[in-house]
């Protein structure tokens, strides 16, 4: 059985599965939103993880701690496979929630990261930093 690697996947446009054969895997995905407008983590945000490779996962929810960070890992150990992957972040809604006076529609609404896991021994630290108007992202440790 051939398995494309995640850079294919992110390269090439093409899918792999989450689901491929399972590999000793160690690693985990989090997450952390900070709101750069204000200098504090971003307390309530809605963040959702989506598996883009076949067979599509339905996607999974969380809410931002006091920190902004999600309490537990997004995925971790087994459940973390090579594959594409996605994270929507609800930063209007957040946003409005601090009584912040946004436009209709607002310039961002949501923001999507769409990243590749290559090697799932790893660990994919997936950050925001974002205001209703900018946002930053890198791969984090």
């Amino acid at each position: 059985m051939h398995t494309m690697s995640a850079i294919d996947c992110v390269q090439m446009a093409r899918r792999t599965c989450c689901n491929v054969q399972r590999q000793t895997s160690m690693g985990k995905l989090t997450t952390h939103v900070l709101n750069v407008a204000a200098g504090t983590p971003a307390v309530g945000m809605r963040v959702e993880l989506r598996c883009l490779s076949e067979p599509p996962s339905p996607p999974r929810a969380w809410r931002t701690d006091a920190d902004g960070r999600c309490a537990a890992p997004l995925l971790a150990g087994a459940d973390l496979n090579p594959g594409c992957y996605s994270l929507t972040f609800h930063v209007a809604a957040y946003f409005r929630s601090l009584g912040v006076a946004l436009p209709e529609p607002p310039f961002f609404d949501q923001v999507v990261i769409t990243f590749g896991v290559a090697d799932a021994s790893q660990n994919y630290h997936v950050p925001l930093l974002v205001s209703p108007w900018s946002y930053s992202t890198y791969r984090g440790s």
